[in-house]
């Protein structure tokens, strides 16, 4: 994921240079006499990786225009969170300077995307913000599914 504007522009770079380099590579292999589903094999991990880079990049551009998607669950709220400090146009020191904490610990939660974030720190962040989730019932409530797990609700 990428967390900076710094990040944003060497993905960017990166991706076309990759781009570059596979039409070398694809060239290379075809030179070698491969061809059809051969040459398409070849080819798939490089286009693989650059797919995911640009993915990744048009993530970050869709961030930065406040595109964050709608959270469903709680378990991608950390990069929900993210994604709210890149459309704030906020560094990781500007984000912990306004949550009074220090940088190195918004760079380890970022890094761990608020992995175990409890809700009372989710909570501060949105309020520092000004940022409201709002849910809802797409459809109508059912009976839970049974869960096995004690330890599920357990304190």
């Amino acid at each position: 994921m990428i967390r900076s504007e710094k990040e944003y522009e060497r993905a960017v770079n990166r991706l076309e240079e990759e781009q570059k380099m596979i039409e070398r590579q694809r060239a290379h292999f075809i030179e070698l006499g491969h061809t059809g589903e051969e040459l398409e094999r070849l080819m798939q991990p490089m286009k693989s990786f650059n797919n995911q880079l640009k993915e990744e990049v048009e993530a970050y551009d869709g961030m930065k225009r406040g595109n964050l998607g709608a959270l469903y669950d709680l378990t991608n709220i950390g990069r929900w969170l993210i994604g709210v400090r890149i459309y704030l146009g906020l560094s990781q020191k500007e984000f912990a300077e306004a949550l009074g904490v220090s940088e190195a610990q918004v760079s380890r939660d970022e890094t761990n995307e608020y992995h175990g974030i409890t809700v009372e720190k989710a909570n501060r962040i949105l309020e520092t913000f000004n940022v409201r989730i709002k849910a809802e019932i797409d459809e109508p409530i059912s009976r839970p599914k049974k869960n096995n797990d004690p330890a599920l609700f357990a304190q």
